[in-house]
């Protein structure tokens, strides 16, 4: 078997080529990280009452995360309720 000669060169390119490859498997990250909104927040934007909020929130619509007792929506979320693409969650 032949010896090969490896440059730096060639370490870089694989480098290039291998650090590509798993940005595609895992996808690009998004430049602009998600918006969290309070409850408070929610009910002003959507103009809606905190019952219907709650309502929202037993149907599926929206899914909030607690962190520390205090419940944070993801705007992304928000917005699909607002145009009205939220329908076949």
């Amino acid at each position: 078997m032949a010896a090969e000669i490896i440059t730096k060169e060639d370490l870089e390119a694989f480098g290039s080529k291998l650090i590509a490859e798993i940005k595609g498997i895992i996808g690009k990250p998004s430049d602009e990280p998600a918006k969290w909104l309070k409850s408070y927040q929610v009910k002003n934007l959507l103009k809606i009452s905190p019952n219907t909020l709650h309502k929202l929130r037993l149907e599926g619509t929206l899914k909030p995360t607690k962190i520390g007792g205090i419940l944070y929506y993801n705007q992304q979320d928000i917005m699909q309720v607002l145009n009205g693409t939220n329908k076949g969650k």
